[in-house]
C-alpha cells in the first residue's frame, strides 16, 4: 500500500521570468489538489515568487502551506541575467538537497530547457514530466516542419512554406521560425532538449483541449504521455497586483470595452524612434489607451521627447503612460479594456484570452510569430499589425511599424462593425472554453490523471509486482 503522505512535487523551472511565472501558477493548482510541493527558485527571485504564494494563500485558505520555495545555487551566479546559467548552476545542490530530503519528491516537472533534471530522474528513480510554456500549435508546427524538412523547400528566409501534417492550411516564412539563424550550439541544445523529453513519463502543456483540439492530438503522438492543464495564468487573487495601483482608478473613468492595453511584455525591445512611432501611432487612433514602458527603454531619450513635444499634456485624458511594472492581470481584467497590443509572448495571450479580450499582435522573436499565426488564423481572436520579420540587432535601430500601421491597426480591433462584433464574440467564447477547462473541465481533468499517473508510479516503486 501507498503511504497516506500526500504527494510530493518538485518544480524546477527555467530561472527566466516568462517560465518562472507559469512554473508558480502551476505550484499553486498543485496545492489546491492537496498535494505538497516544491517550487525551486534563486535568491535572486525567491522574494517576488514568495510574495505570489502568500497573496495567494491568503485568497485560497492555506494553500501556501503546502508550497515550499527551494533556494538552489549560490547568489552570485544564480543571479545571473543569463537564465540558463543560473539554472544551470542549480544541478549540484539539487542533487545534494535530494540525497539528504527527508520526504523526497514522487515527480520531478522540469522545464523542457533543463535536460540535466533527467540525471536527477535516472539517479535517484524518481519519474520525470517536461513541461512546456508555449501551446500545443507551436510544439507541432515546429516539431513537423523539423520532421518534414519544410523549410528546405524554400529559397530564402522570406519565402513562404506550408506547413505540413497540421489540421489547418498554415504558412511561414523562414525569418519567422525560432530556429532560423541559431548558432550550431543552441542547435545542440535544442537537440538535448528533445533528447530529454522523449526520455521522460510525458509532457506538460500550458493550454487546454478545446482551444486547440487537433493540435493537441497531433502532439499527443508524439509522446508518451500528454497533459495540457492551462490556461495558467494569474488571477486577481495569485498575482502580486493589487487593487491600489491609480492605473485601475483611471480606468474607472473610461467606457467600457474603450481602452487599448499596450504592453510588450519584460525582455522585449524596440529603438526609441519606435517607441515613439508607436506612441504617435497610438494618438493618432483616438482610441483611450494604457502603455506600459520599460523603465530600460532608452528612458532618457524617450522622455526628453515626452517633453520637447509635449506628448503627455496632449494625449492627457486620453492616454496613461505606465513607466516600469503594471498590474497587467487587473487591468486586461477590467470592464474597460477592450484590446490588447501585445508581442505575443504566451503568458500574455493566456492572459488576454482568459478574460476574452481581442489582440492587436506585434511578435518579435521566440515562437512569437507562431503565436501570433495561431491567434489571427485559427481562434481568429487577434488582427494583424504588420509585423513580417523578427526584431534583431538591425531591427533595433529602425522603424518596422509606422504610426500609420499602428492606428489602423488599433481603429479595426477596437472599432465596431460585423467583423469586430463577431471578434470580440468570439474571445469570449475562447475566455470562457478556458474558464471551463480548469473549473472541472478538460484541464481539471488532466491534472487529476496526472496525479493517478504519478502515484501509480509511487505504489509500483513501494510494492513491485
Amino acid at each position: 500500500m501507498a503511504s497516506s503522505t500526500p504527494l510530493h512535487f518538485l518544480l524546477v523551472p527555467l530561472m527566466s521570468q516568462s517560465h518562472l511565472i507559469p512554473f508558480t501558477n502551476m505550484a499553486q493548482l498543485l496545492a489546491s489538489r492537496g498535494l505538497n510541493v516544491t517550487l525551486v527558485v534563486t535568491s535572486q527571485n525567491a522574494a517576488r515568487v514568495n510574495t505570489i504564494i502568500v497573496n495567494h494563500d491568503a485568497q485560497e485558505s492555506g494553500l501556501g502551506r503546502t508550497i515550499h520555495l527551494l533556494e538552489a545555487g549560490s547568489s552570485s551566479k544564480c543571479g545571473s541575467n543569463d537564465p540558463f546559467l543560473a539554472s544551470n548552476m542549480m544541478q549540484e545542490p539539487l542533487e545534494n538537497w535530494l540525497q539528504t530530503v527527508s520526504l523526497p519528491p514522487d515527480c520531478i516537472v522540469s522545464d523542457f530547457c533543463l535536460p540535466w533534471t533527467s540525471d536527477l530522474s535516472r539517479k535517484f528513480g524518481i519519474p520525470k514530466v517536461v513541461f512546456h510554456t508555449i501551446s500545443c500549435f507551436s510544439l507541432l508546427c515546429s516539431q513537423n516542419i523539423s520532421i518534414h524538412k519544410a523549410y528546405e523547400t524554400v529559397k530564402s528566409h522570406s519565402e513562404p512554406f506550408l506547413v505540413p501534417d497540421i489540421p489547418d492550411k498554415i504558412m511561414f516564412t523562414g525569418a519567422q521560425l525560432p530556429t532560423t539563424g541559431a548558432s550550431d550550439q543552441w542547435i545542440n541544445l535544442l537537440t538535448q532538449f528533445k533528447s530529454s523529453e522523449k526520455s521522460s513519463d510525458g509532457v506538460l502543456v500550458n493550454s487546454f483541449q478545446e482551444m486547440e483540439p487537433g493540435y493537441v492530438e497531433g502532439y499527443r503522438k508524439q509522446v508518451k504521455n500528454l497533459w495540457c492543464i492551462g490556461p495558467l495564468c494569474g488571477n486577481k487573487g495569485a498575482s502580486i497586483d493589487h487593487d491600489g495601483h491609480d492605473c485601475l482608478s483611471w480606468l474607472d473613468t473610461k467606457d467600457e470595452k474603450s481602452v487599448i492595453y499596450v504592453c510588450f511584455g519584460s525582455i522585449s525591445n524596440l529603438s526609441c524612434k519606435q517607441l515613439i512611432e508607436l506612441g504617435l501611432g497610438l494618438e493618432a487612433s483616438e482610441s483611450p489607451f494604457i502603455w506600459i514602458i520599460k523603465k530600460t527603454d532608452c528612458s532618457l531619450e524617450l522622455e526628453n521627447w515626452f517633453m520637447e513635444e509635449k506628448f503627455v499634456e496632449r494625449t492627457k485624458g486620453r492616454g496613461l503612460i505606465i513607466r516600469g511594472w503594471a498590474p497587467q492581470v487587473l487591468i486586461l481584467s477590467h470592464p474597460a479594456i477592450g484590446g490588447f497590443l501585445t508581442h505575443c509572448g504566451w503568458n500574455s495571450i493566456l492572459e488576454g484570452i482568459r478574460v476574452g479580450v481581442p489582440m492587436l499582435t506585434w511578435p518579435m522573436f521566440a515562437e512569437q510569430f507562431l503565436n501570433e499565426t495561431f491567434m489571427v488564423e485559427v481562434l481568429k481572436i487577434g488582427v494583424r499589425l504588420g509585423v513580417v520579420r523578427p526584431t534583431g540587432e538591425k531591427e533595433k535601430e529602425d522603424v518596422l511599424v509606422m504610426k500609420e500601421e499602428v492606428a489602423k491597426g488599433v481603429k479595426e480591433v477596437m472599432g465596431g462593425g460585423e467583423d469586430g462584433e463577431w471578434r470580440r464574440k468570439r474571445a469570449r467564447e475562447v475566455g470562457e472554453m478556458g474558464k471551463r477547462a480548469v473549473e472541472g473541465g478538460s484541464s481539471y481533468s488532466n491534472a487529476t490523471s496526472l496525479i493517478e499517473y504519478v502515484m501509480k508510479q509511487k505504489i509500483s516503486r513501494i510494492s513491485p509486482i
